[in-house]
């Protein structure tokens, strides 16, 4: 074979050997995991004989009869909402506002981006100490104002513990959803603008027929990326409250870990597993339909 005609076959005509490495890598890490996973769910690790034993479809009875279960799939849809709405709002009023050369918005550009490289678990750790009930800075000001009583810490009252945990999440990863907003402002063609100025429509008429008409793309992809990791929350939940006080923070991803390390349930963590993954496949496919999602 000639130089000339190996190069086509490598390169344009023959993509095979260049995606076999991929293909490989996706079914030893992805197929194999999710396969394996599936085979778990239908047995159950037994300590005394120090082997998996398989029990038919009892995890998955007792997955449809746990109260413990049905809480935590309401918890985690209610964190998955607030934050998802705090984020989008927040995160498209600031790319308007940041969506300009002005002095200093470069500088505060690249400030947004310092959120983003925090593990998760050091920004539970930095709200963990905040919102202490003796020495934090967010339980002071919210007890000067008169909103908050110290008798009843955040993160240990029940009332109170999801919108703690949810202050970390949403200042951590609004910034995400600006970077990704102001991208698409500036990709924005001025001509439409242009013409409504001239036309004399105020700001907010140009933001309802001409801003979020074109943004609608964007909006729906930066929706469905975050709402996906959203529906995950294990980090700081884990680091802030463990799930508590009593039950009032447990999320999917919280109770499949905990099944599976503390209590040694294998099979029965697998089924949780199993199950969010599932519900985040169809809201992600239901939203890529209604939303017309194009990759």
């Amino acid at each position: 074979m000639r130089v000339a005609q190996a190069r086509r076959f490598v390169i344009s005509d023959h993509p095979l050997p260049w995606l076999l490495p991929l293909v490989a890598i996706l079914l030893v890490f992805t197929v194999y995991p999710l396969i394996y996973n599936i085979w778990l769910s239908f047995h159950e690790f037994v300590p005394r004989r120090r082997a998996l034993e398989f029990v038919g479809t009892e995890n998955w009875v007792q997955l449809w009869n746990d109260t413990r279960f049905w809480q935590s799939l309401v918890i985690t849809f209610t964190y998955f909402a607030i934050a998802l709405v705090f984020e989008l709002v927040l995160g498209m009023a600031i790319a308007l506002l940041l969506d300009s050369d002005g002095f200093g918005f470069g500088f505060l550009r690249g400030v947004l981006t310092m959120t983003l490289v925090i593990p998760p678990a050091i920004v539970g750790m930095m709200y963990l100490l905040m919102e202490d009930p003796q020495f934090g800075v967010i339980s002071y000001l919210l007890q000067s104002i008169g909103l908050l009583n110290s008798n009843n810490p955040i993160l240990a009252t029940a009332s109170t513990a999801l919108a703690g945990v949810l202050v970390a999440e949403i200042w951590q990863w609004t910034p995400f959803m600006v970077l990704i907003f102001l991208a698409g402002l500036r990709a924005l063609p001025p001509e439409p603008y242009e013409a409504a100025m001239i036309d004399g429509a105020s700001p907010f008429q140009i933001f309802r027929r001409i801003t979020l008409p074109m943004m609608s793309k964007v909006i729906a992809i930066a929706v469905l990326v975050r709402g996906i990791d959203l529906f995950r929350v294990f980090d700081y939940v884990f680091v802030m409250t463990s799930g508590g006080p009593g039950a009032s923070t447990y999320s999917l991803s919280l109770y499949a870990w905990q099944q599976t390390f503390s209590f040694v349930k294998w099979g029965y963590g697998a089924t949780l597993s199993l199950v969010t993954l599932v519900i985040i496949l169809v809201i992600a496919n239901l939203f890529i339909r209604i939303a017309k999602v194009r990759w």
